[in-house]
């Protein structure tokens, strides 16, 4: 949690850290993110997109945690912000992408107004990144 609070403290503030970012990234990703909840892993992503940052291994390590441990665990909020921050950063998971389709899907199904005109937002980014993006590899992601 503490690194997760730590680069999306920067990120928040503007601030250019170069070394921290990297050092985070290498942490987190040879940890495992282990101790990290649906809130850290969002937030974490969010921050290296919202900074600009590159960070291909934290991404990846991001998306298999999350899809290990159930995207259902996400809430709203959260799964806005990992796919937008992915959207942002044009990172492409397959997997990730495929479960937070069904997540997003089974959630506007049940309650389609559970989401703020904020994570509808983050949404419509994501769709727009996979369908101008990737629409070859990620027609079955877009949401109807």
């Amino acid at each position: 949690q503490n690194l997760a609070n730590t680069v999306w403290a920067y990120a928040t503030a503007g601030v250019a850290a170069d070394a921290l970012y990297a050092a985070v990234a290498e942490a987190a990703v040879r940890g495992g993110l282990a101790g990290f909840n649906p809130q850290n892993l969002a937030n974490t992503v969010w921050a290296y997109a919202t900074a600009g940052v590159a960070a291909d291994a934290l991404y990846a390590a991001v998306a298999e945690a999350a899809v290990r441990g159930g995207l259902d665990r996400f809430n709203p909020q959260d799964l806005s912000n990992t796919v937008g921050a992915y959207a942002t950063a044009d990172q492409f998971h397959q997997a990730l992408l495929a479960e937070c389709s069904r997540v997003i899907s089974d959630s506007l199904a049940q309650d389609p107004k559970g989401l703020s005109i904020e994570n509808r937002s983050q949404l419509h980014q994501w769709q727009l990144w996979l369908f101008l993006e990737h629409a070859a590899d990620a027609q079955q992601h877009l949401l109807s």
